[in-house]
């Protein structure tokens, strides 16, 4: 594959549910090798998105493409290159892990079983439990083995972790899909819709936000965090006239001030500067920052 075909290209993609667009003329591409982040709050249209890239739903209007193909009509080839794990899992209830285990490997052209012993391990999941036995959790952590194993192309993730405890969470995140997206760094992508952004916060490469089906903001990671910053200042007294150009005051006393900027944070410190405060500091805002200061422009 050529990297210079986007892994997935969505363009003014409309699914529509009787009246309600769901998802409203959204467009994005993700290269490869990226880990991609794809941030809403509840119902803003991440899941339909996703179905929609899958081919588990039609869109209304618009394109979708992965590694160039249309999902639609190239089905089998693109579902061989990715792995995809849902909100809501759900296996065989008969079946054993060990047993589902063998089923999914059954599909796929290649499955690590050192990856997959050393995640049973880590996961602490009994081989010979029935998976109607598991918690959410574990089902959850089934499916995480069985998506990884098969070292797909593309590995697409729906609030993968929200079954998770806290430890397992982030010991999966921080070590698990780095591990995976090290080992093949050019060729693998992952495409995650998470609410718990702080925890992916430093594996993101770049991230879109929507809301109600509609694309908010788009920027790599980096560069957000160089744009959005919070600015602290203290003065001996109160200022007088003093005027932050348009910045978003998010605390003010009468001796300090704190707002937060993005794109301008330059002329709002040469502005506080000249107030003569007795402490100026600068902070990047967190991804989960600029997630809520983006959908809440009173907040930050």
């Amino acid at each position: 594959m050529s990297t210079s075909v986007p892994v997935i290209e969505i363009d003014q993609l409309v699914r529509r549910y009787g009246r309600t667009d769901a998802v409203d003329g959204l467009s994005l591409r993700v290269p490869a090798g990226r880990c991609y982040g794809f941030f809403g709050r509840n119902g803003a249209g991440k899941t339909t998105t996703i179905k929609c890239l899958l081919n588990l739903l039609r869109p209304t209007s618009g394109k979708v493409s992965m590694f160039g193909l249309d999902p639609a009509r190239h089905e089998v080839a693109v579902k061989s290159r990715i792995a995809y794990v849902p909100d809501h899992v759900a296996f065989y209830p008969w079946m054993s892990v060990r047993d589902t285990l063998d089923y999914f490997a059954a599909f796929r052209s290649r499955w690590n079983t050192d990856t997959e012993r050393a995640l049973l391990d880590r996961f602490r999941l009994d081989a010979r439990q029935k998976t109607s036995h598991l918690s959410k959790g574990q089902r959850t952590q089934l499916a995480l083995i069985t998506a990884i194993c098969p070292e797909p192309e593309l590995l697409v993730l729906d609030e993968p972790t929200s079954g998770l405890d806290p430890i397992v969470r982030r010991e999966f995140i921080q070590t698990v899909i780095g591990a995976y997206q090290d080992g093949d760094p050019e060729r693998r992508t992952v495409f995650v819709s998470t609410h718990l952004i702080a925890e992916f916060e430093g594996l993101i490469d770049e991230f879109t936000i929507i809301e109600q089906g509609r694309e908010l903001l788009t920027l790599d990671a980096d560069a957000a965090r160089d744009r959005y910053q919070k600015i602290y200042a203290r003065f001996a007294s109160e200022p007088a006239g003093l005027d932050l150009g348009g910045a978003r005051v998010i605390r003010r006393g009468d001796r300090e001030i704190e707002v937060v900027v993005h794109g301008n944070g330059r002329e709002v410190m040469d502005r506080l500067k000249s107030q003569s405060p007795e402490t100026l500091t600068t902070e990047a805002l967190s991804l989960e920052e600029i997630f809520v200061t983006t959908l809440q422009p009173g907040a930050a």
